[in-house]
């Protein structure tokens, strides 16, 4: 019985109730009275419950008619919602866009990035990965994800393209307890390497027996970058760490930059790109996520486009 009621029923129907009347609902849509009474009658003839109570100067929903009213709504919206999608993605938008973002990218900018285009593209899902090294570029590679926003590797991939965003920087930091941190002077490598190296591996195989930033025979292995900033404020070891993580740790003094040998007391810049397959271009939506990230890159002076934050399978 239910499967003959139409959109143009539904539609007269929340027309009747928002505009107050049937004649009224009529000049609103454009039809004369006779038509809405009977669009009505029928929708409810079709469902078998009275809306209205018509038994005042004018209609009345009754209770059945009130709870049914969310009902219609939702209908109505969904479909509407359904041709507006697909206009859009005959016209080339993505129907959803897949993107890993790098472990050592801000969450604040990629945060601002995703409320910017949530009104941009209210009707396309944006669905975020977030993993580092070569975890964040296999799905890239093997389309699971259209768009990587991701740091340099030592390595090449020459089925990617890459757009320069701006620069990382990675600084060596440990606890102020950590015997590297009561050094009066700049700290040997080979220091370094005498103490415990807190590392981020990599959760793929992608980089299978490399190391990057590692300078230390003694290292601990760990998989999340929330884990290793929490064991070097507690003095487990040293690491390389974003600036933009530990900005607030230096100034409290929870956690001190190492003067290193050999590295720069600033720390180490490394390249943040925005990479997709050199067969799949991205379509709007992506390009625009792209141009937006470029665009809220931060400029020292007299330095190249930074996103802040230096030194990065494992990452030191």
């Amino acid at each position: 019985m239910l499967d003959g009621v139409s959109l143009d029923q539904l539609r007269t129907f929340i027309a009747a109730v928002d505009e107050g009347s049937f004649s009224a609902a009529a000049r609103k849509l454009n039809r004369v009275q006779s038509a809405v009474s009977g669009w009505v009658g029928s929708l409810e003839a079709r469902i078998g419950v009275v809306l209205f109570d018509r038994s005042g100067r004018f209609p009345r929903l009754t209770p059945e008619g009130s709870l049914l009213l969310a009902d219609a709504r939702n209908i109505v919206a969904g479909v509407d919602t359904l041709k507006a999608r697909a206009k859009l993605m005959a016209s080339g938008l993505e129907p959803e866009l897949t993107v890993v973002v790098d472990v050592f990218f801000p969450t604040a900018v990629i945060s601002g990035a995703a409320k910017a285009f949530a009104v941009k593209f209210p009707l396309t899902p944006l669905r975020i990965f977030v993993e580092g090294l070569g975890a964040a570029y296999q799905p890239v590679l093997d389309g699971r994800c259209s768009l990587g926003i991701l740091s340099a590797l030592p390595m090449a991939f020459p089925s990617l393209v890459s757009e320069r965003l701006g620069t990382i920087t990675l600084v060596a930091v440990a606890a102020p307890g950590h015997p590297l941190a009561r050094f009066g002077h700049r700290i040997p490598r080979e220091e370094l390497a005498k103490a415990v190296q807190l590392v981020l591996t990599d959760r793929s195989d992608l980089l299978a027996g490399r190391d990057y930033g590692v300078v230390s025979p003694h290292t601990w292995r760990l998989a999340d970058l929330s884990t290793k900033h929490a064991f070097l404020k507690d003095g487990l070891g040293w690491g390389g760490m974003p600036l933009h993580m530990v900005e607030k740790d230096i100034a409290d003094g929870t956690l001190l930059v190492l003067d290193v040998d050999e590295l720069p007391s600033a720390g180490t810049a490394f390249a943040i790109s925005a990479c997709h397959q050199a067969s799949s271009p991205p379509g709007p939506a992506g390009r625009w996520l792209i141009d937006h990230l470029k665009t809220v890159a931060v400029t020292a002076p007299g330095q190249p486009p930074t996103i802040t934050t230096s030194n990065g399978p494992g990452r030191a």
